[in-house]
């Protein structure tokens, strides 16, 4: 859960009765020619403490290494026994504190499976209807809705409520450790909009699992925290978990550690109680939950959840398409390949400078947890080994036959799509040579055939599905590729503006205007018409900016994105009109790009100081508007102190934003 792109992690993600409790050495004591292991993969899956350890020392040592991690837990759980249960490295590295069972971690968006655990218990006491109107339990309180068809408990779940929005509600921060914000101050003040009806697309949210716990404290009648205490924890005995910051758990709490290993606080939530991610918890207290998960709901002879509510938490629920299932009640299945074909359910979660990651394979009855003091991707490596090493893959995929698409029966494909999440994530699908062609700034160009219609294959092997309205138009496509955010939800076909009135078919600006208009980002100055000679204010191409560049949709982000967008810029005024200068530093100061070493690029007329690095930046990587023609030699007149044009403005925020950029080397 995070503010910004920099802050924004996948990392899933988006993992005999006799408990074995150790802590290795920090690293500095262990050989540092140690590797992964290289013992043969086992086929009965994780069984033995002794060789999960020869297995899992050498690998953590490699990876943590690699990803610059300094201490991590390590949990293996088998037929309702704790096999190993471990530290790696340190929990406080300036202080030399090992990670122990007991060292306490954020586990972030983990949470949100306690939270559907919470919603089920609801159900299975008949106080709330999985496929009720959700109004009816959030006392009183109001979502506002565009499509017509109510939310559901089970679409907050499943993460398919439709929210234009979605971490709108999703603050965090230092600031908030101290404070006490209720969900009943909270929500009212920071609602989105369902905009797509509820069931219909997957889309990663936090707010609906902060609904989801809202409706289980009005539901019971009891606060949130004080619910997860009395009916999950403690029939659990995890004695070390909360969701809130208790003083005796913040005594043993990690330290928190940025992707190059320098300390960075401890952030709380707002509301404080977050049923999306507020959750504390040990090593210790998730082999509990874990064997709760894996023996259907009962733990010490005790039913915490009906079997019936565990089995819609641990089979799939919305799919991309019949092979790609996406979520279950509360898990998701980020990563399917790495499953190796076991049905795996999964979760993980990310706090600055905290992540978890929990595996369940419910037929095996086997799970494995983690939790590290940074934002790195090791979570899921190290799934990816466990699975190969425990569970190998023991049939070979056949090749798929792929079918010849024809130019006509693509078109229905082709547009700009942009992530229902992450709106700074754009696609454009075309087509070449009987192939569809995708290109996105995180991909790049990736050629896409056909296995079936819908369903299509990327050259690395990474899988698109589309999804068509009811009139058979293509609405949406999921893409599983790990390289860039598609991941983390659906994208949506944008609507283009056929025309405007006063843009000619034969207008060099025609596409970068008609994209801009498609993803709301500018559209027309008055009725039909563009006003594409026009000016601007400084104001207006703030706004413009800021909405191109997509990161106002992440709260809490978008006043930082202001002042960003302003730095070293003399005399800002929003009602005064903006130069070309102004306009391109602004961009450059959000897009911060590097000059591309390969194009020598220089300006013939005069910029001041403070813009003229970001000019020859943006034209070094192709960013100018149609007009500004660099010549042969790299030379340029970009006419820095001339006043922008509104259709030079959609050019320059279309090539700095849109689907891609050109070159885009950093």
């Amino acid at each position: 859960m995070k503010k910004t792109l920099q802050n924004l992690s996948m990392t899933v993600f988006l993992l005999s009765t006799t408990l074995v409790v150790a802590c290795t050495q920090p690293f500095g004591a262990m050989g540092a020619n140690q590797t992964t292991s290289k013992a043969a993969s086992s086929t009965k899956g994780p069984m033995d403490a002794k060789e999960i350890e020869a297995f899992a020392d050498p690998l953590f040592a490699k990876k943590m290494k690699e990803y610059n991690v300094a201490g991590s837990s390590f949990v293996v759980v088998r037929d309702g026994k704790v096999i190993v249960n471990k530290g790696y490295g340190f929990a406080d590295k300036e202080k030399k504190i090992p990670v122990d069972k007991d060292t306490v971690f954020q586990i972030a968006s983990v949470s949100k499976t306690f939270t559907a655990l919470a919603a089920m218990q609801q159900v299975d006491a008949g106080k709330i209807d999985l496929h009720g109107n959700i109004e009816e339990y959030l006392g009183g309180l109001k979502i506002p809705n565009k499509t017509g068809k109510s939310v559901t408990m089970y679409d907050l779940l499943t993460y398919t409520p439709g929210f234009e929005l979605p971490d709108e509600t999703t603050f965090t921060g230092p600031q908030y450790i101290g404070q006490d914000i209720s969900m009943d101050e909270f929500l009212p003040k920071h609602m989105p909009t369902v905009i797509r009806p509820p069931g219909e697309v997957y889309t990663y949210d936090n707010t609906g699992f902060l609904l989801a716990g809202y409706a289980v404290e009005k539901a019971s009648g009891i606060p949130f925290a004080q619910y997860m205490d009395e009916k999950v924890f403690k029939p659990l005995g995890m004695a070390s978990t909360s969701v809130r910051f208790k003083p005796e758990l913040l005594e043993r709490m990690a330290a928190h550690y940025d992707l190059n290993g320098e300390p960075r606080p401890l952030e709380g939530h707002a509301p404080t109680d977050g049923p999306q991610g507020s959750i504390l918890s040990t090593a210790e207290d998730m082999v509990k939950y874990m064997i709760m998960q894996l023996q259907n709901g009962k733990f010490d002879g005790k039913e915490i959840v009906s079997q019936k509510s565990m089995e819609l938490m641990h089979s799939y629920q919305a799919f991309a398409e019949k092979d790609i299932p996406i979520t279950t009640v509360g898990f998701e299945n980020y990563f399917p390949e790495y499953a190796n074909g076991q049905h795996v359910v999964l979760k993980g979660g990310n706090m600055p400078g905290h992540s978890s990651l929990m595996v369940l394979i419910p037929e095996q009855k086997t799970g494995f947890f983690m939790s590290y003091n940074n934002d790195s991707m090791i979570s899921v490596d190290i799934y990816k080994e466990f699975m190969d090493h425990y569970f190998p893959e023991t049939e070979k995929k056949a090749e798929p036959v792929y079918l010849p698409l024809s130019e006509a029966d693509a078109q229905k494909y082709f547009g700009l799509y942009q992530n229902t999440r992450a709106y700074w994530t754009r696609t454009s699908i075309t087509y070449e040579n009987g192939s569809l062609v995708l290109e996105g700034e995180a991909t790049g160009k990736q050629k896409l055939r056909m296995i079936r219609p819908l369903l299509f294959v990327d050259e690395v092997g990474e899988k698109v599905a589309f999804k068509e309205d009811k009139n058979g138009t293509i609405k949406y496509f999921y893409y599983t590729a790990m390289n860039g955010l598609s991941l983390v939800a659906h994208s949506q076909k944008m609507e283009m503006k056929k025309t405007y009135s006063d843009v000619p078919n034969t207008s060099s600006y025609k596409t970068h205007i008609n994209n801009l208009s498609a993803f709301s980002i500018m559209g027309a100055k008055s009725g039909s018409k563009f006003d594409p000679t026009g000016s601007m204010t400084q104001g207006e191409f703030a706004d413009a900016l800021i909405k191109a560049e997509g990161h106002y949709v992440m709260a809490g982000s978008e006043d930082g994105l202001r002042q960003q967008l302003a730095a070293g810029i003399p005399n800002l005024n929003p009602s005064a009109p903006i130069t070309r200068q102004v306009a391109a530093a602004m961009i450059q100061n959000l897009k911060q790009l590097e000059p591309v070493a390969t194009t020598k690029v220089k300006m013939l007329d005069k910029a001041d100081a403070w813009a003229a690095d970001a000019i020859t930046i943006l034209v070094s990587q192709g960013i100018v508007d149609p007009d500004t023609k660099v010549n042969a030699d790299g030379s340029f007149n970009f006419r820095a102190k001339d006043l922008l044009k509104r259709q030079e403005a959609s050019a320059l925020l279309d090539l700095a934003f849109g689907y891609y950029s050109l070159p885009i080397k950093h």
